[in-house]
């Protein structure tokens, strides 16, 4: 059968049905794959915009050699404003450099009786001043919530023990944990090569809090606390020096210590922790022993001494040179 298009628009219909037919051939020998790509002009643009020119920059360049009007020029290019000098430093504040209301002990604590006028004295005191202890614990339990006297007063004397323990050892990493950083330099001072023996031995009073104190470092949120722990305990304290002699105390004799610790935390920080940051030494404090030192005796000593053991022999001592020769005496004038 035969068919007759004379017109266009069935000349297009005839070539879009055969078009149908003329599906890609695929076989295991040749493939024939048809791309369809649109080239058209009005599409550069967009084209264009998928592409993004990037100023990379000339690291062969010194930026020493510039001067100051080309690196203006180069930061208002860029939309930058010039960098400023930069001087602040950071720092960490971990403990505070004192006390804030250091606890004056009352004299003739530890030997006066509550019962006498001035142990009553002294009781009444302290009842005065208990007002802002108090303010001060409210103030520590809003940060600990755990915080409990009794609890703290046993954590207290374990740091306490510890302490001396690490101070005992002369372990300086130890140490750390349990005196602040103003405190460390002041426990460690004049203890290298002694060898220092301490011991425990009981509790004359329970230890108790005589005053506690909070404030505040540069911000209001910065706070610190501390708490000032009473002492008196039976201690036994010996140190030796370098060659084994005895400078101070005794390992046989125990005495009496009466001492008022004060313990500080930085309760802003999450994990700060209490350690001992000083001890208050009241004025009516008798003075410490002094230390027995040795020394070299001198000539005359050794004569007289070496004369009364043997009056009947004669006792031959080396004097030091006074003089000195010609030629030493000029080096020595030059």
């Amino acid at each position: 059968m035969a068919l007759r298009l004379t017109n266009s628009i069935g000349l297009k219909l005839l070539k879009e049905s055969c078009m149908g037919f003329l599906a890609p051939v695929t076989s295991s020998v040749n493939e024939i794959v048809r791309h369809h790509k649109h080239w058209d002009p009005k599409f550069k643009w967009l084209r264009r915009a998928k592409v993004m020119k990037l100023e990379l920059p000339k690291f062969n360049e010194d930026p020493d050699s510039f001067s100051e009007e080309e690196v203006r020029s180069r930061l208002k290019a860029k939309g930058l404003l010039p960098p400023r000098p930069y001087t602040e430093k950071q720092f960490f504040i971990s403990n505070t450099g004192g006390v804030f209301e250091p606890y004056v002990p009352p004299e003739g604590d530890g030997k006066v009786s509550a019962i006498t006028a001035q142990g009553a004295k002294q009781k009444l005191t302290f009842l005065e001043k208990k007002s802002k202890t108090m303010m001060a614990i409210r103030k520590i339990k809003s940060f600990e919530e755990d915080f409990d006297s009794p609890t703290f007063l046993k954590q207290a004397e374990e740091i306490y023990k510890k302490m001396h323990e690490c101070l005992v050892h002369q372990d300086k990493d130890g140490i750390q944990s349990y005196v602040t950083e103003r405190a460390y330099p002041e426990v460690l001072h004049n203890v290298e090569l002694k060898t220092i023996r301490w011991k425990f031995l009981e509790n004359i009073e329970l230890p108790y809090i005589v005053q506690a104190r909070c404030t505040d470092i540069v911000t209001k949120e910065n706070i610190f606390g501390q708490i000032t722990v009473r002492f008196h305990t039976k201690q036994m304290l010996a140190i030796y020096d370098r060659f084994g002699r005895l400078m101070h105390g005794s390992e046989i004799l125990a005495k009496d210590v009466l001492e008022y610790v004060v313990f500080e935390k930085h309760l802003a920080n999450e994990y700060g922790i209490w350690r001992i940051h000083q001890k208050i030494i009241p004025d009516w404090m008798p003075p410490k022993e002094p230390v027995q030192r040795t020394y070299i005796k001198e000539p005359e000593r050794i004569q007289s001494v070496a004369a009364k053991d043997a009056p009947g022999e004669k006792v031959l001592i080396e004097e030091p040179p006074t003089k000195i020769e010609g030629k030493h005496e000029q080096a020595v004038a030059a």
